[in-house]
């Protein structure tokens, strides 16, 4: 475990919400893979972003909110959407331009939306969400709902000059905000030591007197522990934290094969970091059986397959619906 709190947080889950993390995990590392697969077989317009090896994350800060908060996330954003209960039929059908997806085929891989699960939305834009979900937060505010919003983004939005006025003004006015970075040490192919002066991004978060924290982002617990933390103060009317989650991608930023590493070891790195394996460690050893796991993990590749099996089955978008839904009834 990453600290005292990480073990204390572990203590207090029950034996069933590990497991069901660990269903969650699975079936978002199936999911991408078969969205790999699909790709492949040319049945994806554009282009998609898995984000295999970052499971931890999403699981671990999705698993703190209630269902009612808010989250925005980047085109890398499959896992996410997963872990706050979006439906993965209507994700996968969505993937694929069809009637039947999430936004009806329009949105596809880097545009997932379910207003219903408190996903506002994921973007193509590096960064163009930060400042969204600084808005959205603000409305939770000003119309005292209570909610959270999340915003996850990558390394490479760091950099962008609305990351940093949307981290001012959200301290500024302590806003209902965490800031989860997912830093995978590459934009696209821009190591992080090429683009960012500080040791860590969190640091950043300093200059504007926000609460701030650097997390193992392999860890799931370590994810949860920090981000319930984060969520609590946020509720409580105390303002927003920045999260720099440390993690790794998988090899290519995008399956066109953009932004490989620079050598073999480099993009295999993931593979010795995989939260998968190093959660399943943790379940074995406070007495969860490699059967349940692996029932957990049947059920997951049971529920992509369903996806998949719906998706392919869904007539495509029809050319006419790009006048549908131009404007709210």
């Amino acid at each position: 475990m990453a600290s005292g709190t990480t073990i204390d947080v572990a203590q207090s889950l029950s034996h069933e919400m590990l497991r069901h993390w660990y269903e969650q995990m699975q079936t978002i590392r199936y999911f991408e893979e078969q969205v790999i697969e699909f790709f492949a077989k040319g049945l994806i317009s554009g282009s998609t972003h898995p984000c295999i090896g970052q499971e931890g994350i999403a699981v671990g800060a999705c698993a703190a909110l209630e269902p009612s908060d808010l989250i925005l996330a980047t085109y890398r954003g499959h896992g996410e959407c997963l872990a706050k209960g979006a439906d993965p039929k209507k994700l996968m059908a969505e993937i694929l331009s069809r009637a039947t997806g999430c936004c009806k085929g329009k949105g596809g891989s880097m545009h997932l939306c379910d207003v219903s699960h408190g996903v506002l939305g994921t973007n193509a834009v590096v960064a163009a969400h930060i400042p969204i979900s600084g808005g959205v937060a603000l409305a939770c505010q000003t119309r005292k709902t209570g909610q959270v919003t999340a915003c996850f983004f990558g390394d490479g939005a760091s950099c962008e000059g609305e990351f940093f006025e949307t981290l001012n003004m959200a301290s500024l006015w302590k806003l209902p905000l965490v800031l989860v970075c997912e830093n995978n040490e590459y934009a696209i192919s821009v190591h992080v030591s090429k683009s960012q002066a500080t040791p860590n991004i969190a640091d950043r978060a300093q200059g504007v007197g926000m609460r701030n924290q650097v997390v193992e982002g392999n860890d799931v617990l370590a994810v949860y522990a920090a981000m319930r933390a984060a969520v609590e103060h946020a509720r409580e009317g105390r303002g927003p934290t920045f999260l720099e989650c440390k993690t790794v991608r998988w090899e290519r930023h995008s399956t066109f094969s953009a932004g490989r590493y620079e050598n073999a070891e480099a993009a295999q790195k993931w593979r010795k970091v995989d939260p998968i394996p190093r959660f399943k460690s943790h379940l074995l050893t406070v007495g969860i059986s490699e059967g349940a796991l692996e029932e957990r993990a049947e059920r997951a590749r049971a529920t992509v397959a369903a996806a998949a099996e719906f998706a392919l089955s869904s007539p495509p978008v029809s050319p006419d619906a790009i006048l549908e839904d131009v404007y709210e009834p």
